[in-house]
């Protein structure tokens, strides 16, 4: 069965950090095609992408309000990508999933322009979503 899996959710202090972690089975993620993102969603608002990562890695972006304190990585050969989440804060708190797109990654993952962003990417397969809770 083809499918992605997040895990490393959880409930954290302001300031704290998780690491969240995306597996793929039944199928590799080495694939010129399979660059990875990182979104999320809290309720009531709308899915936001968090950071994608090229096919082979070498290139990440990062949505403005988590530069500086995530980083986005992976590695093919262990059919992982991870998100390391540091300096977590009461804006972070959602539900994040992982997805493969087709897309290349770039700017227009997080441009709000028309034909951009979100609504507009390629999706391949999503993971079914990891809680991250950001509690005094």
């Amino acid at each position: 069965q083809v499918q992605l899996v997040e895990s490393g959710g959880g409930s954290v202090q302001p300031g704290g950090s998780l690491r969240l972690s995306c597996v793929a089975s039944g199928f590799t993620l080495d694939s010129d095609s399979y660059n990875i993102g990182w979104f999320r969603q809290a309720p009531g608002k709308e899915r936001e992408v968090v950071s994608c990562i090229s096919a082979t890695g070498g290139r990440t972006e990062y949505v403005e309000s988590v530069k500086g304190r995530f980083t986005i990585s992976r590695d093919n050969a262990k059919n992982t990508v991870w998100l390391q989440m540091n300096k977590l804060n009461t804006d972070d708190p959602a539900v994040y999933y992982c997805a493969i797109v087709f897309s290349s990654c770039d700017y227009t993952w997080f441009s709000t322009d028309q034909g951009m962003g979100v609504p507009h990417l390629d999706y391949d397969h999503w993971g079914q979503g990891t809680q991250v809770t950001v509690s005094p």
